[in-house]
């Protein structure tokens, strides 16, 4: 499982948005580690911390870094001058907090490196696509996921009863859940007319903005299509432990 790196000029900034993603993340959520502040401790960004934190969290299947602004791209760039494998660290452009969920519920899926930061490259979609906010495209599949194919698949159709829809906690839960299977499972709101999307996806799946009532399709092909579909269906069905 790849590590994460979460560089800040905030301390308490970098643990708060660490603990949410670690919330996200499950039982065996990825590696998380922080490097934040100053030498000193004031607010600030150090190449030496962020480096020995690079390290730290290496596992052997490299290590993603989210940084929040300013300085923390350019310390981040100068510790990659320090640490021991620098060709498995690969910095993300993604927003601070949405890419940090992201990158921990998709880590904690199994995901590569390369998927896991490809992913969290769009981590603002579900936001602009909530205000309307033309500036985005589409939220797109994660990567090298094939498509459902016609005439070998199979569905259910359910409605969404949790208070708030498929918000934050229980979309990681779904994704999680789907990641588990060897089958390609694909979620799209009914009521909406929305395109499928990758249920390996958070942020594809929180861009479509499932309400509470709405019915929502899932459809699943490969080896362990049913069994997916059936954990799936009752996590639905369930409220996620909401009710």
């Amino acid at each position: 499982m790849i590590g994460i790196v979460a560089v800040s000029h905030s301390r308490a900034l970098a643990e708060a948005a660490v603990e949410l993603a670690l919330q996200m993340g499950g039982e065996d959520p990825p590696r998380v580690r922080v490097a934040a502040g100053g030498p000193d401790g004031d607010l600030g960004t150090d190449a030496v911390a962020i480096a020995a934190a690079i390290d730290d969290a290496d596992g052997g299947d490299g290590v993603l870094v989210l940084m929040d602004l300013g300085s923390a791209l350019l310390s981040a760039e100068t510790a990659l001058e320090f640490v021991a494998s620098p060709d498995r660290v690969t910095l993300s452009s993604a927003p601070f907090v949405e890419g940090l969920v992201a990158a921990v519920v998709t880590a904690a899926g199994g995901a590569d490196l390369d998927t896991v930061a490809a992913e969290i490259r769009g981590a603002a979609e579900a936001k602009r696509v909530h205000l309307g906010d033309d500036g985005g495209s589409p939220a797109s599949p994660a990567p090298d996921e094939p498509a459902v194919r016609e005439g070998d698949d199979t569905f259910f159709e359910t409605v969404v009863v949790n208070p708030s829809g498929l918000h934050a906690r229980p979309a990681a839960t779904f994704v999680k859940a789907a990641s588990r299977y060897d089958a390609d499972v694909r979620i799209e709101d009914l009521d909406a007319g929305s395109d499928e999307v990758s249920a390996r996806s958070l942020l594809a799946l929180m861009a479509l903005g499932v309400r509470q009532g709405a019915r929502v399709r899932v459809r699943a092909t490969g080896p362990q299509a049913r069994q997916a579909l059936d954990e799936l269906r009752a996590l639905i069905d369930d409220g996620f432990g909401e009710r």
